[in-house]
């Protein structure tokens, strides 16, 4: 099970954690990260992002995932 299957980031305090596990394989199909679910554009801001963003992405990622 890695974090996105268990990470929940409206109720996280803190800091949003990065969902990157270590799989950096991009889809061509999906256009999405094999390993974290997020796009091109949102690995890349990740770093900048305001915490805010970060939710998003995360919420993002979870909607994917059930999506799957």
């Amino acid at each position: 099970m890695n974090r996105a299957e268990t990470f929940d980031p409206r109720t996280h305090q803190g800091p949003m954690p990065s969902p990157c596990i270590g799989l950096c394989v991009m889809d061509a199909g999906s256009g999405l990260c094999k390993g974290c679910q997020r796009t091109v554009d949102e690995i890349i801001d990740w770093g900048v992002a305001p915490e805010a963003r970060k939710r998003q992405v995360w919420l993002a990622i979870l909607q994917r995932r059930a999506a799957g």
